[in-house]
């Protein structure tokens, strides 16, 4: 392997690390993060060491990457291994389905009034959903027991009566969880049942050193598990503004962690122009050290639209944003690959099936709360669910059946032209040729400024630091120039 030559900000790392004391290194984008946790790996050639991450495949290329003195796995995986085989065993039996939870535990179907102003009625399956839903947010956070919180109630529910049904449900949700944890059960367990097993039995770690990558992404029961292992040094490396997964429960480590920091402020991926884009958004969230790129890289900028032009990767903010632009592909006779919850949008289309034919449907959950595909409509055409109205707008112009043989035409990414993806999906990665679609959620406050809110700005982030030479950003530009402005006048 060939031997990188550490900058002057990976050699400072190295000091902070050969001083013993917990560190967390703060990594842009395209930093080399990788390259400075193998650096840690060897310097340590003589200890023990375990690099973890929450991607399998990510570890499994570690694997290939790190020296022979550091096992590479997933935080799962630690604690499967960890965990009683008769627990574990159970992550086979056959799952049980919520309306069969909500009978079991004599819940029925429940009214619930609505931001909307309508009462609808949240079937035996739904309320199953939420104490099944309780206890696996539970199992990620790092409290002892479950408690109102970990009990999602969809924003569509008034405030008042989401706090009532997590009171009279929190009961059931402890009772998942002592049934999922009972040596006798009898139940199917998920793996986050066993995961919090292990953080609950104050695991000790065999190693000498921990290396957590992708740290911005922990969830509460992780930081837990590391904070115990006092035996041994922990090392966190990660971006505080990669941090996208609020809603399956991270809590953005490198703000919790109390650690000596680094900073990678180098970024080997792009030039100096797409760093100092970048850098702008990162000043939308308080952040006053820039990203610098690497002048030997050319990195040019689209601001004007062009259909003839060509990209690697068209990125952007939403499924339907996904679907829009896989449909143009497919007319205009290219080979489009897709990076999306494509299990998702299916289960849209087979939720708007049942509802034009009378039916309720249990998922997916966008669609769960609704009587009529009249009620979707209305909900979609309003401010509170506009994200859905593009999607309701091709079911209501080409059909269902449209949307499904769409998907269908997909080709694989090794055989296509290009690849459309969702900035969720694209993280991790990067293409010679992006471009970002405008589909971000850009609002105007009340003095009539635009603003982003701060998920939405580190979901620009990520989408604006996956290009490496040419990077496409006619769709976002004006709205992009507005909230710079804007941003500078409140400063």
């Amino acid at each position: 392997m060939k031997e990188i030559k550490p900058t002057d900000e990976q050699l400072s790392t190295l000091d902070a690390v050969a001083s013993g004391a917990t560190v967390k290194v703060k990594a842009y984008a395209g930093a080399g993060k990788t390259s400075q946790l193998r650096m840690i790996a060897e310097r340590f050639s003589s200890k023990r060491g375990l690099y973890l991450s929450f991607n399998k495949d990510i570890a499994t290329d570690a694997r290939k990457k790190f020296p022979r003195n550091v096992t590479c796995k997933t935080v799962h995986s630690a604690a499967y291994g960890a965990t009683e085989k008769a627990l574990t065993a159970r992550l086979n039996l056959p799952k049980e389905p919520p309306h069969h939870l909500a009978s079991r535990y004599g819940l029925g179907p429940v009214r619930v009034p609505t931001s909307i102003g309508k009462t609808i009625e949240l079937s035996a399956f739904q309320v199953g959903r939420l104490v099944a839903d309780g206890a696996a947010r539970f199992c990620r956070s790092a409290q002892g027991n479950p408690e109102l919180w970990h009990i999602p109630i969809d924003e569509m529910i008034t405030e008042a009566a989401a706090e009532e049904l997590r009171s009279t449900l929190l009961p059931y949700v402890v009772r998942h969880w002592n049934e999922s944890t009972d040596p006798n059960g009898r139940t199917a367990i998920t793996p986050d049942v066993y995961l919090k097993t292990w953080e609950r039995s104050r695991p000790q770690i065999g190693a000498d050193f921990i290396l957590l990558d992708e740290a911005q992404d922990s969830d509460g029961l992780m930081l837990s598990v590391l904070r115990r292992q006092e035996h041994a040094q922990i090392i966190y490396v990660g971006d505080p503004y990669q941090q996208i997964y609020e809603w399956r429960g991270a809590v953005n480590a490198m703000e919790h962690i109390k650690a000596r920091e680094c900073t990678l402020t180098e970024s080997f991926r792009f030039g100096h122009h797409f760093a100092a884009l970048a850098s702008r958004v990162l000043n939308l969230l308080g952040e006053r050290i820039p990203l610098r790129g690497q002048s030997h890289i050319d990195s040019v900028f689209f601001e004007e639209p062009d259909p003839a032009r060509m990209f690697d990767a068209i990125l952007c903010r939403k499924n339907v944003t996904v679907i829009g632009n896989l449909a143009n592909g497919l007319q205009a006779g290219h080979k489009v690959a897709i990076r999306a919850n494509v299990e998702e949008i299916l289960a849209f289309a087979d939720g708007a099936d049942r509802l034009m034919r009378g039916e309720r449907t249990f998922s997916p959950a966008s669609l769960a709360l609704f009587e009529t595909w009249r009620d979707v409509q209305e909900y979609a055409a309003s401010y509170a669910g506009r994200d859905l109205l593009p999607l309701v707008q091709i079911i209501d112009r080409e059909g269902i059946a449209y949307l499904r043989d769409m998907l269908s035409r997909a080709s694989p990414e090794a055989e296509a032209d290009y690849v459309v993806s969702t900035i969720h999906r694209a993280k991790g990665l990067e293409w010679n040729r992006v471009k970002v679609c405008g589909d971000f959620r850009f609002k105007t406050d009340d003095d009539g400024r635009t603003t982003l809110t701060d998920e939405e700005k580190r979901l620009l982030y990520v989408g604006l630091t996956r290009a490496r030479n040419e990077m496409d950003v006619s769709e976002l530009r004006n709205d992009l120039l507005k909230v710079f402005k804007d941003a500078a006048e409140r400063q």
